[in-house]
């Protein structure tokens, strides 16, 4: 779109000042002795005619050539001019929704005022909620994801093909130095696990890719043997997927382009199929479904049979879950607790159910403390040594309140090893259906606790009598019943009148 932009403002001006004469196309071609199908082309910012055609447009629209040609909408317009400079259009992949560049033209000139205050809304919505082009990218990924239900076979069969090719189909436990040898002998990288020792202001990295003639993949040394071997499975699929556009560090916080975000999840994925077959890991969770009482250690010893992290080890469920079990209604959820401010934060949610997952911090809202993923994170306390015990791990069903849904939530939580101070916990949660009180037998099981949640304290309507978690009061609820109120009176007002 930015290449066009020169193109498309021109159109924008043709389009408007043809308007404003009252000339339909078949007049202006007449007057400009233009054919109306290369009008629309230009209108439509498809084309841009010479200089002896602008000359010919411009007496013809009663105007100067220098006015035709600037690239000044005028101040009504403002807003299109800084959309078609938008880095947001730029990325776009329009084509993934069926669109042209010359689509959103089109909906501009159809009625170019409505869509500038349109514009100038979504700017305002966006800078109050500091949304950033990569919050779009993201939400395009889920969407992408979600549509395939986070399942993507092309790139199962691709892992089964390389770990057959190396050997690695007799156990579910790929060994590590057989990862650094098949990155180094198969694509010739080489990798330095000390390697982002020496820059302490890259420590929050787990990787680095320097590309070159050497190239290498240098590794963050507080990492676990197994988070190290994720980094290089991640390496491994951006070269055996022939995945070109990427990013060069573990951070998702460098999204340039949508091809760039899908690559680097497809090269995650590929990492997580590759530490945990899919059919190993069916095998395992068919026979823990089918248990009649939940077992949080026995979930925990499944788990470290593939030596993963509680974040990979679940997030890899959102993806075999779906497709092996039938069970699609569910959302992983991420949340942070900075200790010494109290604060929680969403940091990563992927959903495929109708739960409302709230960004209430950005709203000063506090997260309902209980959340499974808020609860646990607060029985760490200040414990933060990481790596030195294993997760803490529990199970809830979570019945929303003022909504006829509730799940089945699985949470672990532990200490970050690359930021002291910070706790994590990483969340699982089912619908109940009855597909998965087919599926799961210890759906139901009495030592599971029942809770009510909400989606933050502000928006509760539980008394604290009803809820001794409560941490804030409960001011939008307040205010919506004070509206309803208000509402219904005026409503009656108008009856008796």
């Amino acid at each position: 779109m930015r290449g066009s932009k020169v193109a498309v403002i021109f159109g924008l001006k043709v389009h408007r000042l043809r308007a404003e004469r009252g000339y339909g196309l078949k007049e202006l071609s007449s007057r400009a002795g233009l054919s109306p199908s290369y009008l629309t082309e230009i209108e439509k910012g498809r084309k841009y005619p010479k200089a002896d055609k602008v000359m010919q447009l411009a007496d013809a629209l009663d105007t100067t050539y220098d006015e035709l040609v600037s690239l000044k909408l005028g101040d009504d317009l403002d807003p299109l001019e800084s959309l078609l400079d938008s880095p947001l259009v730029e990325v776009l992949p329009l084509g993934m929704f069926g669109l042209a560049p010359s689509d959103i033209v089109d909906l501009i000139t159809r009625a170019p005022h409505e869509a500038s205050a349109f514009i100038r809304t979504l700017a305002d919505i966006a800078g109050s909620y500091d949304v950033h082009v990569e919050h779009f990218l993201y939400s395009m990924l889920r969407s992408y994801q979600e549509t395939h239900d986070n399942y993507f076979p092309d790139i199962e069969s691709a892992v089964a093909r390389f770990a057959e090719g190396h050997g690695w189909n007799s156990a579910p436990l790929v060994p590590y130095d057989a990862l650094v040898e098949a990155l180094e002998a198969d694509f010739g990288i080489t990798v330095e696990e000390d390697g982002l020792a020496p820059y302490p202001d890259l420590s929050g990295f787990r990787s680095v890719w320097i590309a070159g003639a050497r190239q290498r993949l240098l590794l963050n040394p507080k990492l676990s043997q197994r988070q190290k071997a994720f980094q290089i499975g991640r390496e491994i699929g951006y070269r055996d997927l022939k995945l070109k556009q990427r990013g060069v560090t573990s951070s998702r916080a460098e999204a340039g382009s949508f091809e760039q975000v899908l690559n680097d999840f497809k090269a995650s994925y590929y990492a997580g199929a590759l530490l945990i077959p899919q059919d190993e890991l069916t095998r395992d969770l068919t026979g823990f479904f089918a248990r009649d009482a939940w077992d949080g250690q026995l979930f925990l010893a499944m788990m470290n049979r593939y030596g993963v992290t509680p974040e990979m080890f679940l997030y890899r469920l959102t993806q075999i879950v779906p497709k092996r079990f039938g069970l699609k209604q569910f959302h992983f959820l991420r949340v942070s607790h900075d200790v010494a401010t109290g604060r929680f934060q969403i940091t990563k949610h992927f959903k495929m159910s109708g739960l409302l997952m709230p960004l209430g911090q950005g709203w000063h809202e506090h997260y309902c403390r209980r959340w499974l993923a808020v609860a646990l994170l607060n029985t760490l306390g200040g414990n933060d040594t990481a790596g030195s015990e294993a997760p803490v791990i529990a199970a809830q069903r979570s019945q929303l309140i003022g909504r006829d849904a509730s799940y089945f939530v699985i949470t672990l939580a532990r200490p970050l090893a690359l930021t002291p101070g910070t706790h994590t916990s990483v969340t699982l949660g089912f619908q109940i259906t009855p597909e998965f009180e087919s599926v799961v037998r210890f759906c139901n099981d009495p030592a599971v606790p029942s809770l009510e949640i909400n989606e933050t304290c502000e928006r509760c309507p539980l008394s604290p009598e009803e809820c001794h978690e409560r941490v804030a009061p409960p001011i939008l609820h307040d205010q919506k019943i004070a509206q309803d109120e208000r509402n219904q009176a005026l409503a009656q007002l108008l009856a008796e009148h």
